[in-house]
């Protein structure tokens, strides 16, 4: 980490749209993950929209299809196609990953799931949230790196959350083995693990290939699919009829996809590697019991944690 914060001239409201004004990515491929709907589509629809050949890899590929359709009728847009693709499924990632051909020069990991309400282990036996949003990603990333190679300045960018701030990665029980699942401490950890991911690959991965992280705000997606009305209601994005409320902070899917494409696809992000932003901007590193908002915890930025999870994650590939 240097001392001296990167900075853009993109506010926090500015959209992904608006990020990538000018960007010419003709001939550029791009994947990203759970890009058929929030903030995924929005990232589909700029990098696309700005030349980009783009693959949203879906658990249910049919969702894209109207985002596809629309992407085809948009003057100078690149080609966008969707692609069977479950991050809690090994297996579906190796397909996935088998199927690709030729080189690949951004990689967006943005599926994601958030709070499950009970403890649920995946086919992988990593608790679900973990296999999901971090796991799965891992697997991505490294299958593809022949492909990321070959681009000669590939990018990878994990969404993350500031949920990330207050849960180290527990390396002792990852999977609340012995200790009570909790929906949220599980999502924390996914998301310092993701942070984790982005330290890693610059780390481990080498051939011009870059990573960060980021948080892309709060904003209503189907992301909070699996809470329930009263704590929706509890957070005040919901009103006493169930319509949804979002408070005055909260963006706009185009506005959070805006860090997102920033990371992935801006030449103020050019060589740049093992950061987390916000608001297009990267974030000062904080203590994870400071009350200010914002920011990265020092926890997941630790270079020895991410080397350790990197061999916690190959091990449970090779099974």
């Amino acid at each position: 980490m240097t001392d001296k914060l990167l900075t853009t001239p993109f506010t926090d409201r500015a959209t992904a749209g608006e990020v990538l004004a000018g960007v010419d990515l003709s001939g550029r491929r791009a994947v990203v993950t759970g890009g058929a709907s929030g903030i995924g589509a929005e990232t589909v629809r700029a990098l696309a929209g700005a030349g980009a050949e783009v693959t949203i890899a879906a658990r249910r590929p049919d969702a894209a299809a109207p985002l596809v359709r629309d992407l085809a009728a948009l003057p100078g847009a690149g080609p966008v196609r969707a692609a069977p693709l479950d991050l809690s499924e090994p297996a579906s990632v190796d397909r996935f990953v088998r199927d690709w051909d030729g080189p690949l020069d951004m990689l967006v990991a943005n599926a994601g799931i958030m709070a499950l309400p009970e403890r649920v282990l995946a086919p992988s036996g990593w608790e679900m949230q973990l296999a999901t949003n971090h796991l799965g990603h891992f697997a991505l990333v490294t299958g593809l790196h022949t492909a990321l190679r070959a681009s000669g300045s590939a990018r990878v960018t994990v969404v993350s959350s500031g949920a990330h701030r207050d849960t180290p990665f527990d390396f002792a029980d990852p999977h609340f083995t012995r200790r009570p699942y909790d929906p949220w401490t599980a999502y924390g950890r996914s998301k310092t693990a993701g942070v984790l991911l982005a330290v890693g690959v610059g780390r481990r991965m080498g051939d011009g290939i870059t990573a960060n992280a980021l948080n892309p705000g709060y904003i209503l997606t189907r992301l909070q699919r699996h809470l329930d009305d009263d704590t929706m209601r509890a957070f005040g994005v919901m009103d006493a009829d169930g319509n949804l409320t979002p408070l005055p902070f909260y963006k706009s899917p185009a506005q959070g996809a805006a860090t997102s494409v920033l990371l992935a696809a801006s030449p103020l992000l050019d060589g740049v590697t093992g950061r987390y932003f916000e608001d297009n901007q990267e974030a000062r590193t904080v203590r994870g019991d400071e009350d200010r908002p914002g920011g990265v915890a020092g926890h997941a930025l630790d270079p020895v944690a991410a080397d350790r999870l990197w061999e916690v994650a190959e091990a449970a590939l090779r099974g």
